[in-house]
């Protein structure tokens, strides 16, 4: 009893409301996107399983797919080397095939 008054509703109501802020934040450290330490294993899929990406080149090994790459990016066409399931494949946007198919030829 603080000065008279019998407090336990407000104690208990207190109580309450930091038991309430302890399960937000647990929810919220729960339920954050994008902030896992653990690593999600690759999932390897089809040609048309990689959102808007487009093949522009199926090389034979990652070592080829990467010197192709590379000569994109030095002429500025973003590209993804990737493992589908038919094998190695470099990516890139469809806006920038044409492009590209046309570097890689060169």
């Amino acid at each position: 009893m603080l000065g008279g008054i019998n407090n336990q509703l407000f104690f208990q109501s207190l109580a309450g409301f930091f038991v309430m802020l302890i399960f937000i934040a647990l929810l919220k450290w729960a339920f954050a996107r994008g902030k896992s330490v653990i690593e999600r294993p690759m999932r390897v899929g089809e040609d048309e399983e990689y959102g808007l990406l487009r093949v522009v080149a199926k090389p034979t090994n990652h070592i080829e797919g990467e010197i192709l790459r590379q000569k994109l990016l030095t002429n500025g066409i973003k590209a993804t080397l990737t493992q589908t399931k038919k094998g190695p494949r470099v990516m890139v946007f469809p806006e920038e095939v044409k492009a590209a198919e046309a570097i890689l030829r060169s």
